[in-house]
């Protein structure tokens, strides 16, 4: 049931207006309301980060092809050849991104656990290996099993929610934390040479264009222009939430930031291990729309687009078994989201949707559109083949599981911090642990 040699089978495609649905009227899944979808993609953006232009492009793309999945747009445009590439990263962006959550998952629960009285923190029962696959067998299994993504609106407006609560942890901790940690003093460069794989970093944070088919297609009368609305609340609450992030974290810890910014506050911080807590419940539930995107892939590839009951639970438990073995095994968050970001999410975000509109588009070349899509493609190789070899070359720092210097109640000298080479002596006097509780 693969292909050999022979070209994927697709629907049939069909001329639709930008109007028109792009789903078939036969379809037997239930729709979703347009408050649903915004959850949907608000939580896939956020566990997975902000949503750009390309992803109103790509669905352009599939109205001007009469296409209704990413792999059908490419397959459409490209031929096979084009269709086996995207499969693959397309397969490989959410089946990383469910093993980053793994690891978010166990990292940031163990250390809920470690407050709790009179608990061992070498207790087996609250490592992150224990965590891990308990969380897989109670919650991510489950919720992956469901066979319609609209069922899982309620669960992306939970996480959204959670995400909330997160960030006024975060900003209140900048205001009470951030004074008390040095800055060092080139952390308001803006581009260093390794920018290129922050570049990385943040495309694995941006993209949600491996669902958004999913989504668009359980909209009901789904259109282009209720789409792009869609989009524009979706982004506007996404940028805002992320930007807070971002901005509130760096400017606590400046030049120390983790790749896991949770990994910077200190363990006998309740306020933070509630937040912690709220974390490890918002990856868990990010997670099944993930595991969702690699299960379509399959099921296009192999099975023609549709799974019986057998191979739909079969292949969700061995995608999910392989995620979980994996992220058993890795540990450093960093590494994991820059390859990912470099290697999977830049082409899926950058080079395909410019490519395929730029082929099927018969606007003017002055065309705003065109334009972007002229900009997006080389930036998207750029960014790939560069950030790629910076990632070999110049791997990324972990300390995962480590307490940060700040976090002791004794005096602390430290010296030669950051890669930068300079040299910073400072003596912290009286930090003490009580200052986070």
């Amino acid at each position: 049931m693969g292909y050999q040699g022979q070209p994927p089978l697709i629907p049939l495609q069909r001329d639709l207006d930008d109007r028109e649905t792009l789903v078939s009227e036969h379809e037997h899944t239930r729709k979703s309301c347009q408050s649903a979808a915004v959850f949907n993609v608000v939580n896939s953006i956020i566990g997975s980060g902000i949503i750009d232009f390309s992803l109103i492009l790509l669905i352009k793309g599939g109205a001007l092809s009469g296409t209704d999945s990413y792999q059908s747009l490419v397959n459409k445009t490209f031929g096979f050849p084009g269709y086996l590439l995207l499969s693959v990263l397309q397969f490989l962006y959410p089946f990383i991104a469910m093993i980053s959550y793994n690891i978010i998952a166990g990292d940031t629960l163990s250390k809920v656990f470690q407050r709790i009285p009179g608990v061992d923190p070498e207790n087996v029962f609250i490592g992150r290996h224990f965590i891990i696959v308990l969380s897989t067998v109670t919650f991510t299994l489950p919720l992956s099993l469901y066979r319609d993504i609209a069922k899982l609106g309620k669960i992306s407006f939970i996480s959204t929610i959670l995400t909330v609560v997160i960030l006024g942890i975060v900003m209140t901790r900048a205001i009470s934390l951030g004074p008390h940690i040095p800055k060092m003093e080139d952390a308001w460069v803006f581009a260093k040479p390794n920018a290129i794989q922050a570049v990385g970093v943040m495309s694995f944070a941006f993209i949600c264009h491996h669902n958004c088919f999913l989504v668009y297609g359980s909209l009901e009368e789904a259109t282009v222009a209720k789409w792009s609305r869609i989009i524009h609340m979706s982004i506007l609450v996404s940028v805002f939430i992320c930007v807070l992030f971002a901005t509130c974290g760096y400017l606590t810890f400046t030049g120390f930031t983790q790749g896991d910014l949770f990994e910077n506050y200190c363990r006998s911080d309740d306020l933070v291990t509630f937040g912690r807590f709220c974390y490890g419940i918002t990856v868990i539930l990010t997670y099944p729309i993930e595991c969702f995107v690699t299960r379509e892939v399959i099921a296009n590839v192999f099975f023609g687009g549709t799974l019986s009951s057998f191979f739909h639970v079969l292949i969700t438990v061995v995608i999910i078994m392989i995620a979980t073995l994996v992220s058993l095994l890795i540990d450093c968050l960093g590494i994991v989201l820059e390859l990912n970001g470099v290697l999977c999410a830049a082409p899926l975000i950058f080079i395909i949707p410019s490519a395929c509109y730029l082929k099927l588009s018969e606007e003017p070349r002055t065309h705003s559109d065109k334009i972007v899509s002229c900009v997006m493609l080389p930036i998207g190789a750029v960014v790939m083949i560069f950030g790629f070899i910076m990632a070999i070359t110049n791997p990324q720092d972990c300390t995962h599981g480590q307490e940060m210097f700040y976090c002791f109640p004794d005096n602390v000298s430290f010296t030669n911090i950051s890669d930068s080479h300079f040299q910073l002596t400072t003596q912290l006097s009286i930090l003490n642990i009580s200052f986070f509780q």
